[in-house]
């Protein structure tokens, strides 16, 4: 009786302390451009409504364009490490134990200023589906549906996004769907 009202007095003043020491999750983020204009992007921690959570602080390892970096988060703020020096496709993922959260941009630089677009990845399934079955309709326009699927491929080559990294990005999507 003593032994079961000690461990249960010792539970009841270790818990909250136990439940304060939980390191915050990172689930969602976003990115912008560094409010210091210094060619560099800022990783926002977010909730699932894409809200910033600037509660977060902490370091969290993401890789970034297939770089492992640990970004130092401070307010649910970030700067990650690397200039952007022309415009290009960035991608960023972070795995915790809640699953993989990754994200693909393509941040235009024009004017020293960075502008990240958001990439979907049903995009990158259905602009190939679309040029595809526009070429199957119509047989006339097979030679040049393969001449804009190879520019497609090129540029997006050019601009540092590679065939890996378009279907990690339909993978990681495709995961969150199931």
């Amino acid at each position: 009786m003593k032994i079961a009202r000690t461990i249960l007095l010792t539970l009841y003043t270790l818990l909250p302390a136990l439940l304060a020491a939980q390191p915050d999750s990172l689930n969602n983020f976003l990115v912008k451009e560094n409010l210091l204009k210094n060619e560099k992007l800022a990783v926002i921690a977010a909730d699932s409504a894409d809200a910033p959570m600037e509660h977060l602080n902490g370091t969290y390892e993401f890789s970034i364009n297939g770089f492992k970096q640990d970004l130092s988060f401070h307010d649910g703020v970030a700067v990650a490490p690397m200039a952007i020096s022309k415009s290009s496709f960035v991608y960023l993922k972070h795995t915790n134990a809640n699953g993989t959260h990754s994200r693909l941009y393509y941040v235009i630089k024009r004017d020293g200023n960075l502008s990240p677009i958001k990439i979907n990845w049903i995009l990158l399934i259905l602009i190939p589906i679309v040029i595809i079955a526009f070429a199957s309709m119509f047989r006339k326009f097979i030679f040049a549906a393969i001449i804009v699927l190879i520019l497609i491929m090129l540029f997006n080559h050019n601009q540092g996004l590679g065939m890996g990294r378009i279907m990690e990005t339909i993978y990681d999507g495709l995961k969150q769907l199931f």
